[in-house]
């Protein structure tokens, strides 16, 4: 019986050559792709994979959320992280978020292989760039630091990530299936709990957080 698989980024490309790959290896099949957080949730709800390849930075819902999403609708579900970043406060908030793997996007393909079948087999598989990183976190949150939006509730920081990703509050409405009175509260809300002022500080707050796939403008 193959392994049933959803690969979930953003770059067209990047999936079309890891789909290949997978699709070659045997007990393996990748049944969809998704290019966004919420089309991954979607897909794992209606397809009930066995394990989901996330990218952590994705347009209209991140890998963090999505994972969290995912992994809370169904415990059958694993899901690991493959992405560009190796920063330990990525790796800690997918890992929290239910992922049960994290390597880097550089690693050879043989090592994506090794991951699956650690999970699989032993329930979880960090790539050793990572390790380093993670335990420092831990150590750092088991020193009681957290970070600013460790108070965000998860429907917060999805109203935060559509909103840095400059949809109004109309469109974040339509698409978390809210009125719109509702998600002009979850802004306050955000705003009061990160102390910011306007939209624009909202939106730098996110893009420095990694909350989105946007990237900070560069001052020339």
């Amino acid at each position: 019986m193959s392994l049933r698989i959803i690969l979930a980024d953003d770059h067209a490309i990047f999936r079309d050559g890891l789909r290949a790959l997978l699709d070659d290896q045997p007990g393996m099949q990748v049944v969809a792709e998704a290019e966004n957080g919420r089309e991954a949730v979607r897909l794992a709800r209606e397809l009930k994979p066995d394990l989901v390849v996330m990218d952590v930075t994705m347009p209209g819902l991140n890998g963090v959320e999505a994972t969290r999403q995912i992994t809370s609708d169904s415990s059958s579900i694993t899901v690991i992280s493959l992405s560009m970043h190796a920063d330990q406060r990525r790796v800690a908030e997918m890992l929290s978020a239910g992922a049960s793997g994290y390597l880097l996007k550089n690693s050879a393909f043989d090592e994506l292989i090794q991951a699956i079948r650690a999970v699989v087999e032993h329930g979880s598989y960090l790539s050793p760039p990572v390790i380093g990183p993670i335990v420092r976190e831990f150590l750092k949150l088991s020193s009681g630091e957290k970070s600013p939006d460790s108070s965000l509730t998860p429907r917060e920081r999805e109203v935060l990530q559509l909103l840095a990703e400059g949809n109004s509050s109309k469109e974040a409405a339509y698409l978390l299936n809210l009125n719109v009175k509702t998600v002009d509260t979850h802004r306050q809300r955000i705003m009061k709990k990160l102390k910011l002022n306007n939209l624009v500080e909202l939106t730098r707050y996110a893009i420095r957080e990694g909350l989105t796939s946007l990237d900070l403008p560069t001052r020339k």
